[in-house]
């Protein structure tokens, strides 16, 4: 077994530590973002906007910016 070493005032400091499984980790990861699903008229509409995003991009139409200030 491992040990794992932590100093008292690091704790203090940081409010406490959380030791978990990584399995466990993740889906508590998973779970902090909340899932959207749309129907309809609206699920429609964005695969539209994604479909055409994606053709713009292979097209070549996309720029790398470096900065919002970039954007026209």
């Amino acid at each position: 077994m491992t040990t794992i070493t932590v100093s008292k005032e690091k704790i203090k400091k940081q409010g406490g530590v959380v030791i978990l499984p990584l399995g466990e980790y993740q889906k508590l990861c998973e779970r902090a973002v909340p899932a959207y699903y749309l129907k309809g008229k609206e699920a429609e509409e964005l695969d539209k906007l994604v479909e055409t995003g994606l053709k713009e991009y292979r097209q070549g139409k996309c720029k790398t910016i470096k900065s919002l200030a970039d954007l026209d």
